[in-house]
């Protein structure tokens, strides 16, 4: 399904398109899945899961980080490395945007994020960073362009100042 939403994106995935793509009978997707709604949701909810573990490493570098936000500019970059895992995540994203159902899934990077940053640098520092940062991958994903590592940090340093 995952593939198929990066291909396609959300608005032209079908249940005939993810059932042609993994080999199965259309019945078989609309028989565990009933609606679209429920067929996205599904990828939602896997694509929260692989942020969930993203957030563990993440957790494990900037614990033992001594400059956080050198730090986080390198897991953006990595985490960008994947365009297509990435595009598809921030696909996702902005479904729950529109669908109050999905919302919970894109809440849990949102949230995650900011737990994870909270107590280095304090709740108000932690959103304003987890925005910077979303704001920076989406742009990166859009643009097709690079992060600009040095002003990112900078920027980053800046709001933990």
């Amino acid at each position: 399904m995952i593939e198929v939403v990066a291909e396609l994106g959300i608005g032209r995935t079908t249940h005939r398109a993810v059932a042609a793509r993994a080999g199965l009978p259309l019945g078989a997707t609309t028989y565990y899945f009933p609606t679209l709604d429920d067929l996205i949701a599904a990828g939602l909810q896997r694509a929260t899961e692989a942020q969930e573990e993203d957030l563990l490493r993440w957790a494990d570098r900037l614990r033992d980080s001594p400059d956080l936000p050198a730090t986080l500019v390198t897991l953006v970059e990595e985490y960008l490395q994947d365009q297509s895992r990435a595009q598809i995540e921030y696909e996702l994203y902005v479904a729950a945007a529109r669908n109050p159902a999905l919302r919970p899934y894109a809440a849990a990077w949102l949230d995650g994020l900011h737990a994870l940053l909270a107590p280095q640098i304090g709740p108000a520092a932690a959103a304003h960073v987890s925005a910077l940062l979303d704001g920076v991958m989406l742009q990166t994903l859009v643009m097709k362009t690079p992060v600009d590592a040095p002003a990112l940090t900078d920027a980053i340093r800046r709001l933990t100042a």
